[in-house]
């Protein structure tokens, strides 16, 4: 994932203002390593969508503006993927 991962960098900022660590947030979802929480933030993975409402509580953030954000990161991520595909579709149709 690249650097403008809305919800990576949505769940860093809020955390953050929460005033909690990466072990903080990790030990309260009961991980033993706060990798979890490093790789959400970074945008190499995602948190399930059962943490995510966790995650919500947690920062004081409200469920639906958590889910804004989930959604418009995962609209920006299919579009991105389908301008992948069809350029790349496109290109090879005109080779």
């Amino acid at each position: 994932m690249k650097n403008d991962n809305k919800l990576a960098q949505f769940l860093k900022e809020k955390r953050s203002q929460s005033g909690l660590s990466q072990k903080d947030v990790a030990t309260k979802l009961g991980y033993s390593t706060s990798q979890f929480i490093s790789n959400w933030e970074r945008g190499i993975s995602q948190p399930p969508i059962h943490t995510l409402r966790t995650l919500a509580q947690m920062y004081s953030v409200g469920a639906e503006q958590m889910f804004q954000v989930l959604l418009e990161n995962t609209m920006i991520q299919v579009q991105e993927e389908l301008k992948k595909k069809f350029y790349a579709e496109s290109e090879a149709a005109s080779a």
